[in-house]
């Protein structure tokens, strides 16, 4: 718990009990929580805590790189505390996430058009398809 805090006060965060129970939520978390995920979460121990709270928070935290946001659709982004380099493959049936950790960068080569006009200095990529449950559920 105090390397939680500390790891956090160095990124300039106040620590507050919320903060403290979102950081709890999501330090080691590979479900890729959506921030409403979060929000009902946190609201079982604090009930008085509000949905802006939980984004300003997730904010905060993209900007200092400890998450991930990652968008499925532009109605919901989720997020990801794992910020080491990789990938992401998306049920297309329910939106479950689950990481990729395979470098693709040796893989793909970008046309000659792009790196003359960029650097390339990363990738992402996001994979889709049908989870085993909703396979099993025929979502074939």
């Amino acid at each position: 718990m105090k390397e939680l805090i500390a790891k956090y006060r160095e990124k300039g965060l106040k620590i507050t009990p919320q903060r403290l129970a979102i950081f709890k939520f999501l330090e080691g978390n590979t479900s890729h929580p959506s921030a409403e995920d979060i929000y009902r979460h946190i609201k079982k121990t604090y009930p008085a805590i509000s949905f802006a709270t939980i984004y300003n928070n997730l904010q905060a935290l993209k900007e200092r790189g400890e998450v991930l946001e990652i968008t499925i659709d532009s109605q919901k982004r989720h997020y990801d505390p794992n910020t080491e380099p990789h990938h992401h493959i998306i049920c297309t049936k329910c939106n479950k996430i689950n990481d990729v950790f395979h470098d693709y960068s040796e893989a793909v080569r970008l046309p000659n058009y792009i790196t003359e006009e960029f650097k390339p200095v990363g990738n992402h990529i996001d994979f889709y398809g049908i989870c085993r449950t909703c396979q099993k559920k025929g979502g074939r």
